[in-house]
């Protein structure tokens, strides 16, 4: 019988099995921790570690962490569920194609400015606010773009959710990751920026370059790739205002005005329910077609769930903060370059088992803060050697569910996603590590 590679179901609930089985095999221990009383989080005391007495799952508790992680990401499954159905509505209006074909049409004989002008949106959107969820509705026009360009479907992901990510990576201004990181290991915010901001730039133009170049599908039918879009009527006209503006009071809101996950989920049900009435689908239409929409969408909300589970049972099983201890301890006595390499390498592999930035910020960096000062390295590279793996990490990494629920949502497999993306991640892994390695001369 031919072995196939594990659906995206199977691959979470193996690492939930590996989360039980290192809570036996791992010792339990715990740092202290303080309350910064400005933001509300709890810091890591560094020196403060102990061991504590072994929490062993079973499996009946591997069982109920599944559930307990669906409960814990709540919020952001009805926020999928909601952008979601708002988007399918869109989609069956057929304002979402028309408005596709008009953009690929305005863009006929100059793509390659409309793959930087998309790769650009998305890695402003990633440096501001590590936008990962929030592009999960936006799947449908990924695969009407890839089809009407001809393009491989994992090239439009990479140019969207990859500049994201690369945006996140490299931002001198993301609230969730470097200003966090500067934050806890007292860095004075926003310096540095100039040196991120400059790499920023260099790394996303050859990301989109490569990917626009890769990931052309060839055709012998050049014909068919020309096509004279109808007109947008004003009513298509007015769906695609209201279900792209809400995008842009979404982003507006988040920045502005502190929304949280619930704010988002009702504005894009008005918007939903908004462009259903204006096409003509008639109430009974519209909220039909707003629970196909959430059908869609339920499998990508349970993928963020099942990887929230996979942190719940090693934060139970007090796993955690012995392997951030095991990973940064050894560090102490190399030299300065292998130093922040192992430093770097360790954000990376602690990412997995803590797929949160912003967490693994509050765990880390009270930690490797002080590492740099033994080394006598400016704490800005502790925060390079943190921000750059653990945002990249975001794009291999089946412990974070928005990823996952995204490549679910195009029908796309891991393995796939995976064989289409290593190369070029891995050379914007290294690229990442050269620049951590050149903040040690830049910083002092």
């Amino acid at each position: 019988m031919k072995l196939s590679f594990p659906h995206p179901l199977v691959i979470l609930l193996i690492f939930i099995f590996l989360a039980g089985v290192a809570s036996y095999l791992i010792p339990a221990g715990k740092f202290d921790r303080i309350l910064d009383e400005e933001t509300g989080r709890e810091l890591v005391v560094p020196g403060s570690f102990k061991a504590v007495e072994q929490a062993k799952p079973g499996l009946a508790d591997l069982f109920l962490a599944i559930p307990e992680g669906v409960i814990a990401g709540a919020e952001i499954m009805v926020l999928i569920l909601f952008i979601g159905g708002a988007f399918f509505i869109v989609e069956k209006t057929g304002a979402l194609q028309a408005g596709i074909e008009a953009l690929i049409y305005r863009f006929r004989n100059s793509k390659a400015l409309l793959f930087y002008l998309l790769g650009l949106v998305f890695a402003l959107g990633g440096a501001a606010i590590s936008m990962q969820e929030e592009i999960i509705p936006m799947v449908p026009v990924f695969v009407i773009l890839a089809s009407k360009l001809r393009y491989d479907l994992r090239s439009i992901i990479a140019i969207t959710l990859g500049s994201s990510l690369v945006g996140a990576a490299f931002s001198p201004i993301n609230p969730f990751v470097a200003l966090l990181a500067q934050k806890v290991a007292e860095v004075e915010p926003f310096s540095g920026a100039a040196f991120r901001g400059a790499f920023w730039l260099i790394i996303l133009l050859g990301w989109i370059t490569y990917h626009r170049l890769t990931g052309v599908k060839p055709s012998s039918d050049e014909a068919a790739q020309e096509f004279i879009p109808s007109p947008i009527s004003g009513r298509f006209g007015l769906i695609l205002l209201i279900s792209f503006g809400g995008i842009g009071v979404m982003a507006y809101g988040i920045t502005e005005l502190d929304w949280g996950y619930n704010e988002m989920s009702a504005l894009f049900f008005v918007i939903g329910i908004s462009c259903g009435l204006i096409a003509g689908m008639g109430v009974n239409g519209t909220a039909r077609t707003y629970v196909q929409g959430f059908g869609e969408m339920i499998f990508a909300g349970i993928i963020v769930g099942l990887a929230r589970s996979i942190y719940l049972i090693l934060e139970k099983g007090a796993v955690i903060d012995p392997i951030i201890q095991g990973l940064f301890a050894p560090l102490e006595s190399l030299p300065d370059a292998l130093g922040v390499a192992g430093m770097f390498i360790s954000q990376a592999l602690i990412h997995i088992p803590v797929p949160s930035t912003s967490g693994q910020a509050v765990l880390t960096m009270p930690l490797t803060a002080p590492l740099m000062d033994l080394m006598q390295i400016s704490r800005q590279v502790a925060v390079l050697a943190y921000q750059f793996p653990a945002a990249l990490m975001d794009m291999v990494t089946p412990t974070n569910g928005g990823m996952m629920a995204i490549i679910a949502a195009s029908g796309i497999s891991f393995k796939d996603w995976i064989s289409y993306i290593w190369k070029s991640w891995l050379f914007l892994l290294t690229f990442a590590l050269g620049v951590t390695l050149l903040g040690i001369l830049w910083f002092g």
